[in-house]
């Protein structure tokens, strides 16, 4: 997969089938659309091309409202291309493109820019200043062009449309596994390790302390949880939150490795959550506290097999 910045090599997606959006968490309704780019621009011989853009517009017009991302650019970029995406544009975002209405953002970049052939986007595609153009807008727009438009239909999960806000609503309320099957992947989150009290070492249970997380965070509780090191999957046990039995105010993000043993600190880990397992609450003793935590760690290796399983 070829990934620019800004429109630098046409060769690599001129003439191609092209989705553009956010593609915030690349949920299963943008995997939906992804899918039927690859078949549009397979059937077309044309290369399969993305769109997106970095900062997210609302960013730049209204920063105190931009909403907590759920994958940072790399993991997007890392779903494209297990999609089987052929180009990636990542456009850094600025006014100038903002000021676009409609029909300028179709001339100058869709036909201009990516020499589009055609255009697959999903119901609620909003597009040029002030997001005045539609899917109706853009319709139009491809018809008078001669450009070819798929608008793929939503994806439904228990009578829900799959959207970012959705997914997010579901996460900022621990509802971590809806999440993960709107998403139809773990939700990844990543920081890094910073040296914190060690009391979990001195009670059998080691944590890697997370610093530095900027994706949105579920609330406090312990959730189940897988990550790779070097290569190897690890089932993690995660306890977002304080430490009431050791008297901890700290809101920290700690995770347990199960079967790790090694130094982390300083390294950027990537903690992909599966599920919630339980409150965070406080124990009358670390032997208490010991009994519950040997409880999650069977609760985490279950869920994290299943999970290796699908």
């Amino acid at each position: 997969m070829h990934i620019q910045r800004d429109f630098q090599q046409p060769d690599k997606y001129h003439g191609g089938w092209v989705t553009i959006g956010n593609f915030d968490g690349v949920h299963r309704g943008h995997q939906s659309m992804l899918a039927t780019l690859v078949a549009r621009a397979g059937a077309a011989n044309s290369p399969a091309v993305v769109m997106t853009f970095d900062p997210h517009p609302i960013a730049l017009l209204r920063p105190q409202q931009t909403p907590p991302a759920l994958s940072l650019l790399d993991h997007k970029l890392e779903l494209f291309a297990l999609h089987g995406i052929d180009t990636v544009v990542v456009y850094p975002t600025d006014h100038a493109l903002l000021q676009l209405t409609p029909d300028e953002f179709f001339r100058e970049i869709v036909l201009g820019k990516l020499n589009a052939i055609g255009l697959v986007e999903g119901p609620n595609f909003f597009f040029g200043h002030h997001r005045a153009g539609n899917v109706q807008t853009l319709r139009t727009l491809c018809e008078a062009s001669g450009c070819s438009l798929n608008v793929v239909p939503a994806v439904i999960v228990n009578g829900q449309m799959i959207s970012s806000s959705e997914v997010r609503a579901r996460i900022a309320s621990g509802r971590i596994t809806e999440a993960v099957e709107m998403l139809g992947h773990p939700y990844r989150v990543r920081g890094v390790i910073a040296e914190g009290a060690a009391r979990g070492r001195t009670i059998g249970f080691p944590t890697a302390n997370l610093e530095g997380i900027t994706t949105l965070l579920p609330p406090d509780g312990v959730y189940a949880g897988v990550c790779v090191v070097d290569e190897r999957i690890y089932p993690a046990a995660i306890n977002l939150g304080q430490n009431p039995t050791f008297g901890e105010t700290a809101r920290k993000f700690e995770a347990h490795l199960l079967g790790f043993a090694g130094d982390l600190y300083g390294r950027t880990l990537d903690v992909d959550l599966l599920a919630r397992v339980r409150d965070v609450v406080r124990f009358e003793s670390s032997e208490a506290l010991k009994q519950q935590l040997n409880h999650d760690l069977e609760t985490v290796r279950a869920l994290a097999n299943a999970a290796r399983e699908q």
